[in-house]
C-alpha cells in the first residue's frame, strides 16, 4: 500500500525532542524525506547542540531519508538556509512544519522585556520567516507554470487559545499565529498551498514546567520511553494535513487531546444588538449589556 506521503519532502522544526521528534517520525514513516531542524538549545532558549542528529539517525535506522539542521529560526538568513537546505537536497519542500519553541515564563509583573521579545522571535518571527522563504519558492514555481504542493503546519497550544497564567508572552505568540496561518491560507490558495494550526496536547520539555517558568527535570523523549501524555498523539493529524488527503483544508485549527480531536472555531458573532440610528452612549450601555447580551436582566441597574 502507497504510504501518504511519498516522494514528499518536509520541513519540521523543533524537531530534536518531544512533538517536533514525533513529527518528524511520523512523517518519515510515511515517506517523506525530512530536513529536522533543532538549534539543541534549552527550553528557555539557551545555548546549542546537536540534538537533530539522534532522530536523523532514528530515520536512516527505520529505512527513511533525512538530514540535520541546526539553524535558528529567529535568524532570517538561518530561516532561508534551512528551508533552502531541503530544495538544496531533494529538489523542492513540500511540507513546513513550524513547531520551535521556547518558554520563559513568569507573571506579568516579573517578565523582563527581552523574555518577552525572545518567545516572540522563536514562535512568531521564526514561522513567519520559514513560510515566507518556502511561499517565495513556491510561487516562484507557479508562476513558472509548475504545479506546486504545498503544506504549512503551525503549532498553536491551549495558552494561545485560552490564555495562561504566567505565559503573556507564550500566549501571546501562540495566538499570533493564529492571524499567521489565516492570513498564509489566504494568501497562498490560488497557488495551491494550505495552511493550518495543530494544538497538540502532549507532556514536553516545554509543558514540563512548574507553570512559572521553573523547569522540572527535562523528560528522556527517545523511541522506548515517551512518558506523561504521549508526545506522538497529534502527529497522525499533521501526517493527514500534509497529506493530498487534505488538500481541501486550510486555515483550520485542530486540537488532539488523548483519545479526542477537537475541530476549533475561532471568534465569531455571539449575540449582535443594534442602537438604531445613533451612536452608543456609555451612560446607558451597561443595562443594554446586562438585559440583552449577558441575559442577566439587571433592569434596574443604575450608572452614577
Amino acid at each position: 500500500m502507497a504510504r501518504l506521503l511519498e516522494g514528499k519532502t518536509a520541513l519540521v522544526t523543533g524537531a530534536g525532542h518531544g512533538i517536533g521528534q514525533a513529527h518528524a517520525l511520523e512523517l518519515a514513516k510515511h515517506g517523506a524525506k525530512i530536513v529536522v531542524n533543532d538549534l539543541g538549545s534549552s527550553v528557555s532558549g539557551d545555548g546549542a547542540g546537536r540534538d537533530a542528529d539522534r532522530v536523523v539517525e532514528a530515520i536512516r535506522v527505520r529505512g527513511g531519508d533525512a538530514v540535520a539542521d541546526y539553524g535558528d529560526v529567529g535568524d532570517e538568513a538561518q530561516a532561508d538556509a534551512m528551508v533552502h537546505r531541503a530544495i538544496d537536497e531533494w529538489g523542492t519542500i513540500d511540507i513546513l512544519i513550524n513547531n520551535a519553541g521556547i518558554v520563559r515564563d513568569r507573571a506579568i509583573w516579573n517578565m523582563p522585556a527581552e523574555d518577552f521579545d525572545l518567545v516572540m522571535r522563536v514562535h512568531v518571527r521564526g514561522p513567519w520567516l520559514t513560510s515566507r522563504a518556502a511561499a517565495r519558492h513556491w510561487r516562484a514555481r507557479s508562476k513558472a507554470g509548475e504545479d506546486v504542493y504545498g503544506r504549512i503546519i503551525n503549532t498553536t497550544s491551549g495558552a494561545g487559545l485560552q490564555g495562561n497564567f504566567g505565559q503573556t508572552n507564550y500566549a501571546t505568540a501562540k495566538a499570533a499565529l493564529t492571524g499567521l496561518t489565516l492570513t498564509l491560507s489566504v494568501e497562498l490558495a490560488s497557488i495551491g498551498v494550505t495552511a493550518n494550526l495543530i494544538g497538540p496536547g502532549a507532556l514536553t520539555r516545554l509543558s514540563a514546567t512548574t507553570g512559572m517558568g521553573d523547569p522540572v527535570e527535562p523528560l528522556d523523549l527517545g523511541e522506548d520511553d515517551w512518558s506523561g501524555v504521549d508526545p506522538r498523539v497529534s502527529s497522525p493529524v499533521v501526517a493527514w494535513l500534509a497529506s493530498p488527503a487534505a488538500a481541501g483544508v486550510s486555515g483550520q485549527c485542530f486540537r488532539v487531546m488523548g483519545e479526542a480531536l477537537h475541530w476549533m472555531e475561532g471568534w465569531t458573532e455571539k449575540v449582535t444588538i443594534t442602537n438604531g440610528p445613533a451612536h452608543w452612549d456609555a451612560t446607558t450601555l451597561a443595562q443594554r449589556m446586562e438585559s440583552d447580551v449577558f441575559g442577566t436582566r439587571a433592569r434596574g441597574l443604575r450608572i452614577g
